[in-house]
């Protein structure tokens, strides 16, 4: 007989680096999910912006039935012909001419960090090592990302970091000017920072950083981990600026859920990495391979990255006419179906009690640091469920200003 499973069992269970919601959810369909109580919630959260298409989608839910009754795994001894398919198809779709698959966002970034030394080292020599990054970037959790992420809480307490590693003011070209030099191998940033507020780069910023890298010999890599596949309403969001990376780094929406991650480069840069100097051994497994396969088809088409759009246009319109009678953010920003609200100053810090009064009013929502509110549902939602959606953030929104989050 199966035990019970309650949310108290992660306390005593689990390692606690996370604080998890107190409901536990058992069941979901597109943008609705249900937990162990069988209370309904819209999700704006998405799994973190990985699922693209939703819950339990069925073209997905069949192309990972197919997958498993052919093929799960093999390691990198070997290749298959799902994981190739889907380089073809990022190739096609994308400026690269080069795939590498593994299995996290972190993972991507990493490899497209060891890239850019491993390039420079071949073609200029060990003292061009020097990697500039930005304030406030989040680029994964292993040590490397974790050092390049400009954000102190996350890597101060393990110490030492890996050296060589600068941080600019992202969105001020002077500022990374000033650290770029020949001594940079790469530059890495996110066309627009997730877990750093929701902010967009300028386009000024991003085609600075372009010539800067140009000018030095530095490859210019885009962590498009949040902001691919769909998600500023372009396939990837270099497109949307029309500044063409070196190396991009790509993952969450990617397997729409089931997780895969990917860094594309080109020919030109790519052939550095010979045999035996990077791998993994799910990466590049049939079964990501044959999910992401279908999630590129899908998202992939001018009528999903044009929903993607109007519902952009959907969320700003009604968050605007909301916040007119409740003066709760200064403002609302975003691309595409990520979208941050940032909060008046004197409700700063406060984002984690409204996400929590929203859960409460059935909705299932992010923040991005304590003042900024962030929304990332999947790219197919519906006009009725994101106004279902809103229409619960409003109450929970109501609730906080009214002293209550639970």
């Amino acid at each position: 007989m199966s035990q019970s499973i309650t949310r108290q069992h992660f306390d005593e269970w689990m390692l606690p680096v996370y604080a998890p919601a107190p409901f536990i959810p058992v069941n979901a369909q597109g943008s609705r999910l249900w937990d162990q109580q069988g209370k309904e919630y819209v999700d704006f959260a998405g799994g973190i912006a990985v699922n693209a298409l939703g819950h339990a989608h069925p073209a997905l839910q069949a192309a990972l039935v197919e997958q498993a009754g052919k093929l799960w795994h093999t390691g990198n001894g070997y290749t298959n012909e799902p994981i190739l398919r889907l380089a073809k198809t990022l190739i096609d779709a994308t400026f690269a001419e080069r795939v590498f698959f593994c299995n996290s966002g972190a993972e991507a970034n990493e490899a497209a960090l060891k890239l850019a030394r491993k390039y420079a080292h071949d073609n200029h020599g060990a003292q061009k090592s020097g990697i500039v990054a930005f304030k406030n970037a989040f680029h994964g959790r292993t040590l490397f990302t974790v050092s390049a992420g400009g954000q102190p809480a996350y890597s101060q307490d393990f110490a030492p970091l890996p050296p060589q590693i600068d941080h600019a003011v992202f969105n001020d070209l002077d500022s990374a000017s000033a650290l770029i030099g020949d001594h940079t191998c790469a530059v890495i940033v996110e066309p627009m920072q997730g877990e750093g507020g929701v902010v967009p780069a300028t386009r000024e910023f991003l085609q600075g950083l372009r010539a800067l890298c140009d000018r030095h010999n530095a490859l210019l890599i885009f962590d498009e981990v949040q902001t691919g596949v769909g998600r500023t309403g372009s396939l990837y969001a270099y497109m949307h600026y029309g500044v063409t990376p070196d190396v991009l780094s790509t993952a969450k929406a990617l397997g729409g859920g089931f997780p895969i991650g990917a860094m594309l480069t080109t020919d030109r840069v790519g052939q550095c990495m010979g045999v035996g100097t990077h791998g993994t051994t799910y990466g590049g497994n049939p079964l990501a391979g044959a999910v992401a396969g279908r999630v590129m088809a899908l998202v992939n088409t001018p009528e999903m990255l044009e929903n993607v759009q109007v519902r952009h246009q959907q969320f700003m319109t009604q968050l605007t006419a909301l916040n007119r009678d409740l003066n709760l953010f200064s403002e609302f920003r975003g691309l595409g179906l990520l979208i941050g609200g940032v909060l008046r100053e004197e409700h700063a810090g406060k984002a984690k009690l409204i996400a929590q009064a929203a859960a409460h009013e059935g909705l299932m929502m992010l923040i991005a640091g304590g003042n900024v509110v962030r929304f990332a549902p999947a790219l197919n939602i519906s006009e009725s469920d994101v106004t279902e959606g809103l229409t619960r953030f409003t109450r929970a929104c109501e609730r906080y200003l009214a002293g209550g989050s639970s």
